[in-house]
């Protein structure tokens, strides 16, 4: 059952790491053949679980080192209705997968967890088409119903929130926080930007933030930006005004190329740790009530490490 969805402990501002792009990892690391990206397949055998056990064990003692959070996300960002069709999912597979997926975070949050570490369980959620292209717009309201289900079984097995990956547009996001609350879950969401930091839309960040708040009374817990490069939107940050301070989470790519390169690439552009780490240092000293930090497309436990190590530890003042 849920252990702190309500309240919701990242609202408190407690610092909170989360880990790095496991789909790229599991793929071009380690050699997973994942369909469209899709890792909830390794929930299907228990050498695939075990490869996911494996990829969270190199994370999570980076938090228990530091004394901070660290928050699961659930290898569930393809586990929805339209993508599990294209990947040959019924439904009722699907269902279970998600449950599966849940029940595995919890299984290691148990290995984990301690008085200065609390670690919680996100149900993951992507958008219903291509993460970097919105495609063919659905409306709110078309958002809020496809969503609903795969937020309604996160719910029912016991996530503390739900965390909403790679959003390319405002409507999609209304929807979602629409479906959250609806199920009185937390909801996070976060959209991805591209390299004029820019959603695939057109929008920016300040205009898809404020109209998600004013058409659903601010119902997302918080927003956070992941798969894109700081370089892409730090400027955009820059401003000081109200609605950069609903942007609490960051998880940037490793990489400072546009997604139609990194769509077009065969090999993975893991950067530069230490760089990376020192350009979350400087967004962290500009906000300083960012307290979620991650990793996305190309990084790993070593840059996340670095992260934690420049942020959360004692290099932060050397940054």
């Amino acid at each position: 059952m849920p252990k702190y969805r309500h309240p919701f402990l990242p609202l408190d501002g407690g610092r909170f790491l989360t880990d790095g792009g496991l789909e790229t990892s599991l793929i071009f690391q380690e050699g997973w053949d994942l369909p469209a990206m899709a890792a909830f397949v390794l929930m299907e055998t228990e050498q695939g679980r075990n490869a996911v056990r494996d990829y969270f064990d190199r994370y999570v003692p980076m938090a228990v080192a530091r004394k901070v959070g660290f928050i699961f996300e659930s290898p569930t960002w393809r586990a929805n209705p339209d993508w599990g069709v294209k990947i040959g999912y019924p439904l009722d597979k699907l269902a279970q997968i998600n449950r599966d997926s849940i029940e595995l975070m919890r299984e290691i949050r148990a290995k984990f967890e301690s008085p200065h570490t609390p670690i919680l369980i996100s149900g993951c959620i992507g958008p219903r088409g291509d993460g970097y292209d919105p495609g063919e717009l659905m409306s709110p309201e078309e958002a809020q119903a496809y969503h609903a289900w795969q937020i309604g079984v996160f719910r029912d097995a016991g996530c503390d929130c739900i965390t909403a990956m790679t959003i390319t547009n405002i409507n999609e996001a209304v929807g979602l926080a629409r479906a959250a609350e609806a199920a009185e879950m937390p909801c996070v969401i976060s959209f991805t930007v591209e390299t004029d930091g820019r959603l695939p839309t057109g929008h920016t960040l300040a205009e898809a933030i404020e109209a998600v708040d004013a058409e659903t009374g601010s119902a997302p817990a918080y927003y956070m930006i992941n798969c894109a490069h700081p370089t892409h939107f730090v400027p955009t940050l820059a401003s000081g005004a109200d609605w950069v301070r609903r942007v609490r989470g960051v998880r940037a790519n490793a990489s400072q190329c546009s997604h139609a390169e990194l769509d077009n690439s065969t090999e993975l552009d893991s950067g530069n740790p230490r760089e990376l780490s020192e350009e979350y240092a400087e967004l962290l000293e500009r906000l300083p009530h960012l307290n979620v930090l991650g990793g996305c497309c190309g990084t790993d436990h070593r840059h996340i490490e670095a992260i934690s190590r420049v942020c959360y530890g004692r290099d932060r003042k050397a940054a």
